[in-house]
């Protein structure tokens, strides 16, 4: 494997680490609120389980649009606009998905 391969592994991996303390804070992203996620504690159980993520959604920016705003694809979601309401900046939506795509 190249240098610029394992630099970009590397920082893929650092923005999924990153993007985990956001999903598990719960003043920030707060997915355990809702979510079942393998490493949480205290789970909700509104939402789906997350996991299997990159096969759901092989599509990466289908889960970027949904992680910024579930409401312009399923108008009646209980799930927070992170982008919209600025809940969340990109840069950390942009984590939370690397994060997700690991599950």
């Amino acid at each position: 494997m190249g240098t610029t391969a394992c630099f970009g592994a590397a920082r893929a991996q650092s923005a999924a680490a990153e993007g985990e303390k956001i999903a598990f804070d719960r003043g920030k992203g707060n997915c355990l609120t809702c979510h079942g996620i393998k490493g949480g504690d205290l789970p909700g159980t509104i939402g789906p389980a997350l996991k299997d993520i990159k096969s759901k959604y092989p599509d990466r920016n289908d889960l970027v649009a949904i992680v910024s705003d579930e409401t312009k694809r399923n108008p009646q979601t209980v799930m927070p606009p992170f982008g919209r309401n600025r809940i969340l900046t990109e840069q950390e939506i942009n984590a939370v998905v690397d994060f997700l795509q690991t599950l």
